[in-house]
């Protein structure tokens, strides 16, 4: 036997052993009992969408609690994505209506029900539930992102620091910027990449916030082991931020006697002082400085947009109470979904007034809680913007009248 008839009976042995391996795992594959379980099969008559969904819509307070959104709201939703999540119509068996998934969808966002338990609800299987989900998700934020969270302009950056100085009395602010932890269930092989110091598993959603709570800008899905300012240095939010790309209008004069000062975003201690982004004082600059307390206060209200943004999130969508039963990538498909729908249903004037107004009555000690003193090396041009604020501030033209009482409050 010459070395090429070796090979190939060796090729052949290998094949033998793959086929026999194969065999062996089909014998014990546990077989389907069922193509659609018979309970499903109940699905048109007593489903949860055809019989409950239905009675509902007769009812418009009760379609809303149920939905979180109007018939109309669902409607026009509906209207967007369904050529997205429609299935074709085969002889073998009949899809599930893009209505229906939508349904399914919303129900999920609005409840946090595990699959299983929609499963039994709508009746159809688990798996299927979880399907639909994902899906209709992601061409929520495929077909609603681009009208709800367009690409910012420099009038749309100019209305905004309106916004901002209008209620939350901080001139030149385009928005509040901070990070929340989804917490997640532990993912599969993620060893610590997930593990956050609040020692749960979870993503980052970074977002940047207008006046009215509403999403301008987010990003999805950085590991919960990450700080808020790295993760913000390294997206792309924040080296567009960095090389001027978004459009943010020149510097502007924040009263008739000052010099023009950048357009900013305003955060907490967990970031990097840059001329377009302005932190607090550290702690230990607080000591005896009545200003930097101010300037600390004015800036904690300027920042709660952004945890109010999170707070209404989390109230409408209650699929954010607890860890979400999924895989981070599942995971970041039903956080955008869920900042598209807040922002589409962005709220009107007077529910922000609304919590404005409790805003100010909030114990300032609040506000002027320091979160340390972080090894950051700002430049000189920051530093002087930040002092720059702080002199208007505390001149009689930027000041409010509680702010004083708020910062003895604290001492």
């Amino acid at each position: 036997m010459n070395f090429q008839d070796f090979s190939d009976s060796e090729s052949e042995f290998e094949d033998l052993q793959f086929l026999a391996l194969t065999i062996l795992l089909m014998k014990k594959r546990k077989k389907r009992r069922y193509w659609v379980h018979p309970v499903n099969r109940k699905k048109e008559l007593k489903g949860e969408f055809h019989c409950l969904v239905k009675e509902l819509k007769s009812d418009d307070e009760r379609f809303h609690q149920y939905f979180r959104l109007s018939k109309t709201q669902v409607n026009e939703i509906h209207s967007l994505i369904e050529l997205d999540i429609k299935k074709i119509h085969t002889k073998f068996r009949k899809p599930i209506g893009t209505r229906e998934r939508l349904a399914v969808c919303l129900r999920f966002l609005a409840t946090g029900n595990s699959f299983r338990s929609l499963g039994f609800n709508y009746r159809m299987g688990f798996t299927t539930v979880k399907v639909i989900a994902e899906e209709v998700c992601a061409a929520i934020w495929k077909k609603l992102s681009p009208i709800v969270m367009s690409k910012p302009t420099g009038q749309m950056w100019r209305d905004i620091a309106k916004d901002f100085k209008n209620l939350w009395h901080f001139p030149n602010c385009i928005g509040a910027l901070d990070g929340k932890h989804v917490a997640i269930i532990c993912p599969i092989n993620a060893g610590s990449t997930f593990y956050n110091y609040k020692n749960e598993h979870s993503v980052v959603l970074l977002a940047l916030v207008d006046a009215h709570y509403n999403f301008i800008m987010i990003d999805v899905g950085a590991y919960g082991r990450n700080s808020d300012g790295g993760i913000f240095q390294e997206l792309l939010m924040g080296k567009m931020f960095d090389r001027n790309q978004l459009n943010v209008p020149p510097n502007k004069s924040i009263n008739g006697n000052t010099n023009a000062l950048p357009y900013t975003i305003v955060a907490d201690a967990a970031f990097t002082l840059k001329t377009y982004l302005m932190k607090p004082y550290s702690k230990a600059k607080l000591v005896n400085n009545d200003h930097n307390k101010i300037f600390n206060y004015c800036l904690s209200r300027a920042c709660r947009t952004v945890e109010n943004a999170f707070g209404i999130l989390r109230a409408r969508f209650r699929v954010f109470q607890g860890p979400l039963q999924v895989q981070p990538y599942m995971a970041d498909k039903i956080i955008l979904a869920a900042c598209c729908l807040h922002n589409f249903l962005s709220p009107n004037t007077q529910e922000t007034e609304g919590i404005l107004s409790q805003e100010i009555e909030i114990n300032s000690s609040n506000a002027l809680i320091d979160i340390g003193s972080l090894n950051r090396n700002p430049s000189q041009d920051a530093i002087q913007v930040r002092e720059a604020y702080k002199t208007y501030f505390v001149s009689s033209e930027g000041q409010v009248s509680w702010q004083f009482q708020a910062i003895r409050r604290s001492n």
